[in-house]
């Protein structure tokens, strides 16, 4: 599954790929391999100064044992130099900027103080202003935790009190009340939510002082500050039962007395509101049905308007078949800016809110990761390319974009980088034009054969594109090709063949993956079929069990935080309107359970013949451990060969840089210990 996390340095870098003796010849194509994932870096947040002198920006680094961590820089766009904001030890993100740019405010550590910071332009003075105190609740898709008051003198902050079952549920023997007892899919550490409910509080950046503004057993979060400085947005879930039924809802509160308002009042969801800049509009993302899934919505996200007194609701993102990402307003509030999934890429568009077709600002084959939009139009963002990770651009006016940064120039400088290539292939039902992305092998030949890797994406409401994948690049390094299938129910391809998978996981889609194996085979026949493996993480790993119960024609198999079983799976995640979204009811109501049994891979796994190493986060209460602990035992009994590797401190697919180098290294020896030697081929029956 995919999940949208509150931590924003959480990064789910599950996946095999990399080194060992290969089956090809690489000739002398000098690659990537695991360990330069430790050395690799990239741009997370960017923010513009108001002045647009400035932006300050993150650098997302792997150097240290554990998870990847965040360090906040600042350039000066005139000489292009950049300061680190604080030591070589410390961290931050998040930088926001003062409304008149004096100050700019981030999250962090520094020192042995964490919590909310500022520091002058050039990254001087740096003042610890608050604590900050986090959650592991599932609450998915939240926006904006720090937001400056009009007059720069006050910052509203996002931080975490216990709520009222706190006690009990850490107490000895432990009380468990609530529906969603179970924390987020990233957090990795544990196996029970904490309980702390998210407030809004303020703090005086001249003196200090903080005061709480909400509370309560609800959450409070994605907020901005309106122009005349009176009130606060923010989302919250009101409903009665709030655990069960996922409903984000837009209010605004008075400063002045903590007076709420409502603004919206809809079963679908409302996220990431802002205000205009005269505030009288306020621009949001958001659904229309009648469920929205907590942790992964097979419905598009469009941009939605309103009035600030939440009259003349409007869906403005329509003209754009694709799902959306949180908006921004243009500064003189005639537009706004948003991305956009399509076919494997993530664009960035302007779009007037009086009417008119979106322009595409940025539209190069690849992914816009963080961006800002300066008061005078320019425009920051990070990108990552075909050949790189993200790196920090700047685009004023019409001129073509600036690199401005080249972080990996070190390493990748003598590094061989493989092609991808896309191609579409008719999907088994007739219905749909599927979309596959083969990175090809190094040191290709005239003669040469080479081995592939199908590995397929999570979601399944996901995408894979041609944007800079370091497992598949460490896998070409080898001589290896990889296969990556948009299959249906994947975004990026309009609504229709996001809604194709509705009643159908197990099915056509898993198709869908085989018959893009099948079209590739037969047009790149460079391609050894008796070579081939299998991998996914998430519903990449669900169908790869699935998929090794209904072909054999993978010579090993790597499913990584995988369901087995949608029945127990159901019950034990730590969400619950996901399978109820994806079938239409409930597994209780009618004969589901028995639909949802049929479709598990545990129920078919006599056919499962495939060498196959599980792999799973010791702590994923997305899809708990005991998914990949049942489909071991039962391959066990069938008597195929099985590995069960276990990773500590892991949720939903794998963070830290060590254990993202360490699966890597098992999948390359798992495969090759399983492709056959030369001259012990056989002939595969590759076919759908």
């Amino acid at each position: 599954m995919y999940t949208q996390s509150r931590a924003a340095n959480r990064i789910q870098l599950a996946g095999c790929a990399l080194i060992l003796s290969v089956v090809a010849p690489t000739g002398t194509a000098q690659g990537l391999v695991s360990s330069d994932l430790s050395r690799l870096r990239n741009v997370g947040s960017v923010a513009v100064s108001p002045d647009a002198h400035r932006v300050a920006y993150t650098v997302v680094m792997r150097d240290r044992p554990g998870r990847p961590y965040g360090q906040l820089w600042i350039m000066d766009l005139a000489t292009q130099k950049s300061i680190r904001v604080g030591g070589e030890k410390d961290s931050g993100g998040g930088p926001l900027w003062s409304p008149d740019g004096k100050w700019l405010a981030f999250q962090g550590s520094q020192g042995d103080k964490h919590g909310l910071f500022m520091s002058r332009p050039d990254g001087s003075d740096i003042t610890f202003l608050a604590p900050l105190h986090d959650t592991n609740s599932p609450l998915p898709g939240t926006g904006k935790d720090v937001t400056w008051s009009p007059d720069d003198k006050e910052l509203a902050f996002i931080s975490s009190t216990p709520g009222a079952e706190a006690v009990e549920a850490s107490g000895d023997p432990m009380v468990i009340t609530r529906y969603l007892y179970k924390p987020d899919a990233g957090e990795g550490m544990t196996r029970f939510n904490d309980n702390q409910r998210l407030h809004i509080f303020v703090v005086d950046v001249s003196s200090k002082q903080i005061r709480q503004l909400t509370q309560g057993n609800t959450d409070e979060h994605s907020i901005d500050w309106s122009p005349d400085g009176k009130e606060l947005l923010f989302v919250s879930n009101r409903e009665p039962n709030q655990d069960e039924f996922f409903n984000y809802d837009i209010f605004a509160l008075r400063v002045a007395d903590n007076g709420i308002r409502r603004l919206t009042a809809t079963e679908s969801n409302e996220y990431d509101p802002l205000w205009s800049p005269d505030g009288k509009r306020i621009i949001y993302r958001g659904t229309r049905r009648g469920l929205t899934d907590r942790e992964t919505t097979m419905e598009d996200t469009h941009v939605w308007l309103m009035n600030s007194d939440g009259s003349d609701r409007r869906e403005i993102g329509a003209f754009l078949d694709d799902r959306q990402g949180a908006p921004q307003w243009s500064p003189d509030g005639s537009a706004v800016y948003f991305s956009v999934q399509e076919r494997g890429s993530i664009h960035l568009v302007r779009l007037p809110i009086s009417g008119g077709k979106p322009e595409y600002v940025v539209k190069d084959v690849g992914t816009v990761a963080g961006w800002s939009v300066g008061k005078d139009g320019t425009l920051a963002f990070g990108f990552a390319s075909p050949r790189d990770m993200s790196e920090l651009y700047l685009k004023a006016g019409n001129a073509a974009p600036r690199k401005l940064t080249d972080l990996n120039a070190q390493l990748l400088s003598g590094k061989q980088i493989a092609e991808v290539e896309s191609f579409t292939f008719v999907s088994n039902d007739n219905k749909f034009e599927v979309e596959a992305f083969l990175t090809k092998p190094l040191g290709m030949t005239a003669t040469s054969k080479h081995p592939l890797i199908v590995n397929i994406h999570g979601g399944p409401h996901g995408q894979n594109g041609p944007s800079f994948n370091f497992k598949n690049q460490v896998y070409a390094a080898r001589g290896w090709a990889t296969l990556n299938v948009n299959y249906r129910g994947s975004s990026g391809y309009g609504q229709k063949f996001a809604d194709a998978v509705f009643g159908d996981q197990d099915g056509n889609e898993g198709q869908d993956v085989l018959y893009g194996v099948s079209a590739a085979v037969r047009r790149y026949l460079w391609i050894d079929r008796e070579r081939m493996g299998i991998e996914g993480v998430s519903y990449g790993g669900q169908l790869t069990d699935w998929l090794i119960t209904q072909t054999n024609e993978f010579k090993a198999a790597v499913p990584i935080a995988g369901i087995a079983n949608l029945v127990s799976y159901n019950y034990m995640t730590y969400y619950n309107q996901y399978e109820e979204m994806e079938f239409g009811q409930f597994l209780h109501q009618g004969n589901l359970m028995d639909v949802a049994w049929e479709r598990s891979a545990l129920k078919h796994v006599a056919a499962a013949h495939t060498p196959t190493m599980l792999m799973h986060g010791e702590n994923d209460n997305d899809v708990p451990i005991a998914e990949a602990e049942q489909f071991f035992i039962a391959l066990k009994d069938v008597g195929t060969e099985a590995v069960f590797v276990r990773y500590p401190r892991e949720g939903h697919g794998l963070s830290e840089t060590g254990h993202v180098t360490d699966s890597t290294d098992r999948c390359i020896a798992w495969y090759e210990k399983h492709f056959p030697k030369p001259g012990a081929e056989g002939v595969t029956n590759v076919q759908p």
